[in-house]
């Protein structure tokens, strides 16, 4: 028999955070999460990471786990996401995977095909030290004419994800978006109550545009200044995530402060529309408004119905 979780997805901004504590609180159960940043220490503010308050509210699983100039992917996330859930189901309460990593959750529902692959880090200096001389721009540049797919998906200035696609064509001739087709998926992996969160587009926007002002006004810029103090270069993975390579870029006196913020706002919205196109692909999720909690009720009790006595 399949172990049964409840899945907790849909854009940044949205509420899954409130959304999966409630449930915890309600239904006697502890939170999986499943985003691709939450999971580095000292990188809080920029992440919008569950607080203090929040982790006392409910137990937090596959938060602050690795550094960030460790390397982590969606296999790794798979293994300790099964160990955490494996453990809260060990304790008698129900796992709740809760985030908006859309690959992530795929990869923990469905299992993931795994190339083995080491990259070669002779071409990674190469081009590193190509990227400092040209920069990431001139790098993008010539993904786009070899594997024009992948450019597509990765932002000119995430160095990052530009070379590691350069390695890959570099190494084997294939693209990494061939690759990243030849994923095989299986059958669920898990019996899954999946429930997806959603609200008006213009409404969402205008939460992430305060959501980023809020992020700003609390010391992200003082964060990532602290991180490239600790020795973390803004070329990590990490760091050329959404947030951190604006403000590494503003520090870098590549873009003035105003046209950080605004081009912030711009591509976290952006990033929120390319979360509702994935997770529309999912024919298994319940929709929901991130205050309609009485449905939401009615479904967790008619699939955990031994957890009703358990409502609030």
């Amino acid at each position: 028999m399949k172990k049964k979780i409840i899945v907790v997805c849909g854009p940044t901004g949205i509420g899954k955070t409130g959304f999966a504590i409630w449930l915890a609180n309600t239904f006697d159960g502890e939170i999986v999460g499943a985003d691709s940043m939450q999971i580095y220490r000292y990188m809080d503010i920029g992440t919008a990471k569950p607080d203090c308050y929040e982790r006392k509210m409910a137990v937090h699983h596959m938060v602050d786990i690795i550094d960030p100039d460790e390397e982590f992917d969606a296999a790794k996330f798979a293994d300790m996401a099964d160990s955490s859930i494996a453990e809260i189901i060990n304790k008698g309460r129900i796992p709740i995977v809760a985030g908006g990593t859309g690959f992530y959750i795929k990869a923990l529902m469905h299992g993931l095909f795994r190339q083995g692959r080491a990259a070669d880090r002779k071409i990674i200096k190469r081009l590193e030290i190509e990227s400092e001389k040209k920069g990431s721009v001139y790098l993008h540049k010539k993904l786009k004419t070899i594997d024009p797919d992948s450019a597509d998906k990765i932002h000119p200035n995430d160095s990052f994800r530009i070379i590691r696609a350069l390695e890959v064509f570099e190494s084997t001739g294939r693209t990494m978006n061939s690759y990243q087709k030849a994923h095989n998926f299986a059958d669920n992996r898990y019996d899954a109550l999946e429930f997806g969160l959603y609200m008006d587009r213009k409404k969402l926007y205008e939460k992430i545009d305060q959501r980023v002002e809020y992020m700003i006004e609390n010391g992200l810029v003082e964060e990532v200044k602290e991180l490239v103090k600790m020795g973390y270069s803004c070329r990590l993975k990490s760091m050329q995530s959404l947030g951190y390579r604006h403000v590494c870029d503003y520090l870098n006196k590549k873009t003035s402060f105003e046209e950080t913020v605004s081009l912030l706002k711009r591509d976290t919205r952006r990033y929120a529309k390319r979360q509702f196109t994935w997770f529309g692909k999912d024919k298994k999720i319940i929709w929901l408004k991130p205050g309609e909690r009485k449905k939401a009720e009615q479904f967790v009790m008619d699939f955990f119905p031994e957890k009703r006595n358990l409502k609030t």
